[in-house]
C-alpha cells in the first residue's frame, strides 16, 4: 500500500481500478522492412481497427450530440478508406521497403501540408481530418490505445493532465475520480469534477505501472491510496456510504422553491457544456440552464461547426428543457480553450489576448454563423444569448447591430425566431466599472466569477505555483460583485452568478444579501444551494 498527496479539488471519496491516460507519444522510426506483403496487411488491419473504434465514437455522439454531431466520424471513416491516401501509403510501404508506420505518419504529413496550403476553405479544413485519421492509424499500428470510449468498467483517471478537448470527449459514466501530475484547481479539468461530482487531486506524482491496480481518491483528505489494505477499504466504503445517503436527504428537496425563511426567491440555473449535460440539469431540478459553453461545439469538432450543427444542438437543449430558460453563452475561444483550426498565433499573454468577444467581433462570418444557429433555435424553446470578456458599451452596440443584420436576413429568408433576450459577461474590471451604463444596453448580466477574480488580483487561474495567492473570496473580488449587482439594478438589468463562486456555500448568504437575482452552479451542486438557501433568514443580522 502506497499513499500520495495532492491538492483536493472536489471533496468526496472513490474506490476503483486505475486507468493510466497518456496522449499519443507512439515515436515513429523508419525501419527497412524485409516482406511488404505482410506490412500491407498491417495496415488493412490497422484500418478496420481504426474504423471500428470511430463506428463507436459515431455511436456514442449520435445519442449524445445527434447527426451533425456524429458526422465528423462519418467523414473519418470514409477518408481512412479514400483511394489517393491508402494508394500512397501502400506505394511508400512497396517502393522504399519502409515500416507502416512509417508510412502512415509520412503520408499524414504530406496530404495535410497540401490541404493546409489550399485557397478553398473547405480543403483547408480537411487538413486537420486527415492528421487525426493518421495518428490513429499510427496508433493502432504501435499499440497504443488510450480511447476513452473503450472503457468496460468505471475507473479512476490518471494522466499528467488533460486538455479541455480531451475531457469533453470521455464517456464521462466511466470516470470515478481524476488524478493529475499537473493542472490547476481553476482549470477546465477541474470544473469538470465538479460538474460530475466526482473526487479530483492534483499535484500527484503519478506512476504509469499504477494502471490497472486498485485505489482510493480521497478527496477530503487530499490523497491517493494505490493498492489499498482492508481497513482503507472498509473505511472508505464507509465514506461511499454516507456520502450516498446524504444525497438522498437532498433529492427531498426536488420540486421546492429555492427560497428563504424570510420570504427572498432566487433563481437556480445550472452550468452546462455540452447537449448530453442535460440530462444533469434536469435530474438535479434546476429551473433552468444559466451557461451553456457552446465553445465546446467547437473543441469537440475538427473543423468550423455549421450552422446546421449548431442549430440541431441548440434545439435539442431547448427543446428538452420545455420552456425553461436556456442562457447560451457565444464562442469563448482562446487563453486555455485552443482549437487549431481557428489557428491563432501564439501570444505571451494569451489570457490577455485574442479570445472570446474579441474573435467574434474580427470574424463576423464566424460569429453570424452562431447568431443564425442561435435565433433559429429559439424558435423551439426559451433562449437567451449572453456575449463574454466584455469591456466597452461600444462593443455590446457592436453586437447589437450585428445581431439586427442577421435578424434581418433571417425575416428576408422567412425564417420564424424570437426576440431574444441579451445579456453580458461581467468578468473584467473594465466591464464592473461601466456596468452602470453596460446595463442600459441589455437585459441580464451574469458574472463570471473565475476570471473577473484573476484580472482582479493579476493570478493567472492556470498557474498551481499561484495557487497559495489565489483567494476568490478576497475583499477587492466581493466587492466588484457587489458593484456589478447595484449597478446592473440601477441601469434596469437582472444580475446572476455564473462562475465558480456562485457554488460556494460560504457565500451563499452574502450573494443573497447583496441582492443577486440568480444563481448559475454545476448541476450536481443545485440541490446543495438550494438548501443553504432555504436553511437563511435575511432578516436576521448576520
Amino acid at each position: 500500500m502506497e499513499k500520495f498527496a495532492g491538492k483536493s479539488i472536489f471533496r468526496k471519496v472513490a474506490i476503483g481500478k486505475i486507468f493510466f491516460y497518456e496522449k499519443n507519444t507512439a515515436v515513429v522510426k523508419r525501419t527497412k522492412i524485409e516482406d511488404a506483403k505482410t506490412e500491407l496487411d498491417r495496415f488493412e488491419h490497422a484500418k478496420e481497427t481504426a474504423k471500428a473504434q470511430l463506428q463507436n465514437l459515431y455511436e456514442k455522439a449520435l445519442q449524445e450530440v445527434g447527426d451533425s454531431g456524429a458526422a465528423i466520424f462519418e467523414v473519418h471513416m470514409m477518408m481512412i478508406d479514400d483511394l489517393d491516401y491508402n494508394g500512397s501509403i501502400q506505394n511508400m510501404i512497396e517502393s522504399q521497403s519502409v515500416n507502416a508506420e512509417y508510412a502512415v505518419a509520412m503520408t499524414g504529413d504530406n496530404f495535410s501540408t497540401m490541404f493546409a496550403e489550399m485557397d478553398d476553405d473547405y480543403m483547408k479544413a480537411r487538413a486537420a481530418d486527415v492528421k487525426d485519421i493518421s495518428e490513429r492509424l499510427v496508433s493502432v499500428l504501435s499499440g497504443v490505445d488510450n480511447d476513452m470510449g473503450n472503457l468496460d468498467e468505471p475507473v479512476i483517471l490518471v494522466a499528467d493532465d488533460l486538455a479541455p478537448s480531451e475531457t469533453v470527449q470521455m464517456d464521462k459514466s466511466k470516470l470515478l475520480a481524476f488524478v493529475t501530475e499537473h493542472g490547476s484547481s481553476n482549470s477546465h479539468t477541474a470544473i469538470l469534477a465538479r460538474t460530475m461530482n466526482i473526487p479530483a487531486i492534483i499535484g500527484v506524482p503519478i506512476k504509469k505501472e499504477w494502471h490497472g491496480h486498485m485505489a482510493i481518491v480521497d478527496g477530503y483528505a487530499g490523497c491517493v491510496i494505490i493498492d489499498p489494505d482492508e481497513e482503507e477499504i472498509e473505511k472508505a466504503q464507509k465514506a461511499v456510504a454516507e456520502e450516498e445517503e446524504k444525497q438522498k436527504l437532498l433529492k427531498a428537496l426536488k420540486g421546492e422553491k429555492t427560497i428563504t425563511k424570510d420570504g427572498k426567491e432566487i433563481h437556480l440555473y445550472a452550468n452546462i457544456g455540452s447537449v448530453a449535460d442535460t440530462a444533469a440539469v434536469l435530474m438535479n431540478d434546476a429551473e433552468g440552464i444559466g451557461l451553456f459553453r457552446s465553445e465546446f461545439l467547437y473543441l469537440e469538432s475538427d473543423t468550423y461547426p455549421t450552422e446546421n450543427e449548431q442549430f440541431n444542438a441548440y434545439k435539442t437543449v431547448a427543446e428538452n428543457m420545455a420552456g425553461k430558460k436556456v442562457i447560451i453563452r457565444t464562442l469563448d475561444i482562446g487563453a486555455d480553450k485552443q482549437v487549431d483550426y481557428f489557428e491563432l498565433d501564439k501570444e505571451e499573454n494569451p489570457a490577455l489576448g485574442y479570445r472570446a468577444i474579441r474573435i467574434c467581433l474580427t470574424r463576423q462570418e464566424v460569429f453570424k454563423t452562431q447568431l443564425r444557429a442561435l435565433l433559429r433555435a429559439s424558435a423551439y424553446g426559451n433562449i437567451s444569448i449572453m456575449f463574454p470578456m466584455i469591456i466597452a458599451v461600444d462593443e455590446v452596440r457592436k453586437i447589437k447591430q450585428i445581431l439586427k443584420e442577421v435578424k434581418d436576413e433571417l425575416r428576408e429568408q422567412g425564417i420564424p425566431f424570437k426576440d431574444v433576450e441579451i445579456g453580458v459577461m461581467i468578468e473584467t474590471p473594465a466591464a464592473v466599472m461601466v456596468s452602470e451604463q453596460l446595463a442600459q444596453e441589455v437585459d441580464f448580466f451574469s458574472i463570471g466569477t473565475n476570471d473577473l477574480t484573476q484580472y482582479t488580483l493579476a493570478i493567472d487561474r492556470q498557474n498551481p505555483k499561484l495557487d497559495e495567492f489565489y483567494d476568490a473570496h478576497h475583499p477587492a473580488v466581493l466587492k466588484l460583485i457587489q458593484m456589478t449587482i447595484e449597478n446592473g439594478h440601477k441601469g434596469g438589468a437582472w444580475v446572476g452568478i455564473c462562475g465558480e463562486l456562485g457554488a460556494d456555500l460560504e457565500l451563499t448568504e452574502t450573494f443573497l444579501r447583496m441582492g443577486v437575482d440568480e444563481l448559475s452552479v454545476s448541476p450536481t451542486f443545485v440541490l446543495p444551494i438550494r438548501n443553504r438557501v432555504r436553511s437563511l433568514d435575511l432578516s436576521q443580522e448576520s
